[in-house]
């Protein structure tokens, strides 16, 4: 693959899963749909844009995945929809990352993994400016947004460090999509009575779900062999950034300085942990 390929599906990846940010606070925000059903349609489309990949590229049923996976894979979706009926997509982008990224260090370090003193630093940051961000004021995000989409990271970090090593990660990401599809149908179930959707609300769930996401995912692990480890970690810091201007620019957000100053924080932070890792085994997108 030439390095200029290489670049344009990397910056289409960042786009992409910035794109998820974006389409759902648009489709709360602007739409009829309801929160269930936003994320039942997310993963369904995800579930079905990533089977016909893996037909297209090997004829063969995806028959991988687990649902200890799938569980954590739904978590996330869930708490990230919900999260976004209230935070604005570039905080909960930068939430959702710093939590991401704070489970998967936490794992190394729980796993024996010894820091260096730039890498405590960088933690320390990134743990003040989240701290800094969270505090409350007029320009704090609201709280129980904030943990959702906190708990959203998590389950994600969970989620990706389960799926490190596992062999095929279209196939076995497609097979996890599948099996969250009834696990979202009970969730719509159950929140029956607050359902509500439009054309757009739909288009918007279809667009994160089957584009910014099924797809999304197939091209991040189709260049994901070209890069470096710590290529392929550091650039994902690239992603609360594009929502942050797409938010700006697209859905009429406004930044704060409060904002500002945490994200060169936790983006920092853990830009100094990930530049001084010694030889990553994995990267995992967010």
């Amino acid at each position: 693959m030439s390095y200029a390929r290489v670049l344009a599906l990397t910056a289409l990846t960042m786009v992409a899963f910035a794109g998820n940010s974006l389409l759902c606070r648009a489709a709360l925000k602007a739409s009829h749909i309801d929160t269930a059903s936003f994320t039942t349609i997310r993963l369904v489309s995800g579930a079905l844009v990533l089977w016909l990949i893996v037909q297209v590229r090997s004829g063969t049923h995806t028959g991988k995945g687990s649902w200890r996976s799938a569980v954590a894979l739904f978590i996330y979706a869930t708490g990230f929809s919900y999260a976004y009926l209230s935070l604005s997509a570039s905080t909960g982008a930068l939430l959702l990352f710093g939590a991401v990224q704070a489970t998967m260090i936490g794992y190394g370090i729980w796993s024996g993994e010894r820091l260096r003193y730039i890498q405590l630093a960088g933690l320390f940051l990134a743990f003040a400016g989240l701290i800094g961000l969270l505090l409350p004021g007029v320009t704090a995000p609201p709280l129980i947004g904030s943990l959702l989409m906190l708990g959203a990271g998590v389950a994600w970090g969970v989620y990706s460090l389960r799926g490190r090593g596992a062999g095929n990660p279209i196939a076995i990401t497609a097979g996890n999509f599948l099996r969250t599809v009834p696990i979202a149908l009970v969730l719509s179930a159950v929140m029956f009575k607050g359902t509500g959707m439009d054309a757009a609300g739909i288009g918007y769930a279809v667009a994160s779900g089957g584009l910014a996401s099924g797809l999304g995912y197939a091209i991040w692990y189709t260049v994901l062999p070209a890069l470096k480890a710590t290529s392929a970690a550091t650039v994902q810091l690239s992603v609360p950034v594009i929502a942050a201007l797409g938010g700006v620019l697209l859905l009429g957000e406004h930044i704060s300085l409060r904002l500002v100053l945490a994200s060169i924080a936790i983006l920092g932070g853990i830009a100094l942990v990930i530049l001084e890792k010694r030889p990553v085994t994995g990267a995992r997108q967010t």
